[in-house]
């Protein structure tokens, strides 16, 4: 399949790097020195589940340049979807599936508006990745999941294809029930990101301390009660099976969004912490801790995007 991978971060790297060894026409896009030494010395991907090197690999910082690929993931940060979307409305072919698989809720919504909603396919992926120096992917933590399916939950002709494919490049891969409660899951597993930012702290201090632990579990109850007043099916045992979860990440884990915050980067607050406020207050719901959280760390956000002094 002749795929695109916009964004070769944690994400994009370790996902495109198993496609493209699997013998697909896979494109990266990159950027600066991550792209030249990429294109010098090939993809090196680190994983707990064993390293690969992806040798010749194709890559261009020109996202215009690629026409009528069957596959694009966009793996950006979710904050960058809404720039790249009109680039993309030139790229898709009438053949052509986008799947996006940001954290949050909002990129598939937000990338159907600008390219159109037949083109997109709702994803989500669950891994722990970074980018840990150019032309270097680290994979740290959990097994690489890629979820997907079609706003309407039907088993497309499309989706049973990149099933097939992402399962021959051995990612662990299948087409969602119902894509919307995995995609609410998944926003609502991240939003201890917020958390661990403001505590400067990994997965394991923050779940591990009781404080934090109880905070933990109030705001994703608030995120869990905000998706129910917006209709979605999740299940009720979700909040303790989730802590469950957070407890096998390895303890000096971060995630993107903490990493970023901490380091004075643009982070992803907008589209985790944040949206849990915005639609509470659509929804009459209240949520204090995801508001406290997000209060703290927006002058923060603000500085990292030039639009505050330091």
């Amino acid at each position: 399949m002749k795929i695109t991978i916009v964004g070769t971060g944690g994400v994009g790297g370790y996902f495109g790097g198993l496609l493209a060894n699997s013998g697909n026409e896979v494109t990266f896009i990159a950027r600066g020195q991550h792209l030249e030494t990429i294109k010098e010395k090939g993809l090196l991907v680190k994983s707990i589940k064993g390293d690969f090197v992806v040798r010749n690999a194709y890559v261009t910082s020109n996202l215009s340049s690629i026409q009528n690929p069957g596959l694009v993931i966009v793996a950006v940060k979710a904050w960058q979807v809404k720039g790249i979307a009109d680039q993309l409305k030139t790229v898709v072919g009438e053949n052509t599936a986008v799947l996006p698989l940001q954290n949050g809720i909002l990129a598939a919504q937000e990338l159907a508006k600008i390219i159109g909603k037949k083109y997109v396919i709702n994803g989500i992926c669950r891994i722990i990745s970074k980018i840990e120096e150019p032309g270097v992917i680290n994979h740290i933590g959990v097994e690489p999941t890629i979820i997907f399916g079609e706003f309407d939950n039907r088993k497309s002709g499309r989706s049973q294809l990149i099933n097939k494919v992402f399962t021959e490049a051995a990612i662990t891969n299948h087409i969602a029930k119902d894509i919307e409660v995995e995609a609410w899951q998944k926003f609502i597993t991240i939003c201890i990101s917020g958390l661990m930012a403001l505590t400067r702290s990994p997965y394991g201090a923050v779940l591990q301390n009781p404080g934090t632990r109880q905070l933990t579990k109030e705001l994703f109850t608030e995120a869990f009660n905000v998706g129910k007043a917006a209709g979605v099916n999740l299940k009720g045992d979700f909040i303790e099976k989730t802590l469950a979860f957070h407890d096998t990440i390895p303890y000096h884990t971060y995630s993107s969004l903490a990493r970023d915050a901490m380091e004075g980067k643009p982070s992803e607050i907008e589209y985790q912490n944040g949206t849990v406020v915005k639609l509470g207050e659509k929804y009459n719901i209240p949520t204090p801790v995801n508001r406290f959280i997000y209060n703290c760390i927006l002058p923060m956000e603000k500085i990292a995007r030039g639009i505050a002094q330091p």
